[in-house]
């Protein structure tokens, strides 16, 4: 059988709907928030009735979800696990893996790791304490940039966070200060730490810390979780751990940590 001209200047013959539908789906995650039909098609360049047939495939294999009052389209699970299943091949997930189980086994704390994504910090890996806490939280689950232990981390010193629109609408409607801001920032730059006690789940406490990679980018946040069966005086000690590990985890990277205090 002959060539095809793209076979011979080596490339590879595509499914152009394939492509227009991952074009959408790209189109869906590149919003802070839920989308409104016109606002997909203008980021992928396409008609608006074109884009409501993709997104209506999309939606019927659980890619897409779609408010059934607001009609604003958003990721569903099915993305979601497609990017976990990306995530948890990458080699920084392979060493966290090892270094958080055993911190979980060690101080017998619930442990979540997360990354930001595009609809915020989002959980990609939870290791059951014993005895666990009884929570809403899961893989998966966004939490507040302002409001969680896990967020102020990203508030920090994740690159281009303060300044995106998320975290703005956050500010805007928690009605904060300039100068609370940096207060709280300067919190968490000071102790590599944050703290929570029942401000977003009550009875939950929660300390989080920092992941750094070769260039200094914060890559990972996690966070230690208890519930009234840890005694508040263990926290101390808690956080140490805690940033124990993240230190070996950013070593590990080839980036450097501050001296744990």
């Amino acid at each position: 059988m002959a060539a095809t001209n793209d076979e011979k200047n080596g490339k590879r013959r595509g499914i152009q709907s394939v492509e227009i539908g991952l074009r959408v789906l790209s189109a869906v995650s590149a919003a802070q928030e839920p989308s409104t039909l016109s606002a997909i098609a203008s980021r992928a360049d396409l008609s608006a009735s074109q884009t409501h047939r993709y997104l209506a495939s999309l939606v019927a294999s659980g890619m897409v979800r779609q408010d059934g009052k607001s009609g604003l389209y958003d990721l569903d699970a099915g993305a979601i696990r497609i990017g976990l299943a990306a995530l948890s091949r990458a080699d920084l997930f392979v060493q966290a893996d090892s270094i958080f189980r055993e911190l979980s086994k060690s101080c017998k704390r619930t442990v979540m790791l997360a990354v930001w994504g595009d609809a915020g910090p989002t959980i990609v890996r939870w290791f059951a304490g014993s005895p666990p806490v009884v929570t809403s939280l899961a893989v998966g689950s966004t939490l507040p940039v302002l409001q969680s232990a896990t967020g102020r981390i990203f508030f920090t010193f994740g690159d281009g966070v303060q300044d995106s629109a998320l975290v703005k609408h956050e500010i805007k409607r928690l009605g904060m200060r300039a100068a609370e801001l940096r207060s709280l920032a300067e919190k968490v730059r000071h102790g590599m730490s944050s703290k929570i006690e029942g401000d977003l789940i009550p009875g939950l406490r929660a300390l989080a810390a920092p992941v750094f990679d070769l260039q200094g980018r914060l890559v990972l946040v996690a966070a230690l979780l208890a519930n009234a069966h840890f005694p508040n005086s263990e926290d101390d000690n808690a956080l140490i751990s805690l940033k124990e590990s993240c230190a070996e985890l950013t070593t590990s990277l080839g980036g450097r940590w501050p001296a744990i205090s």
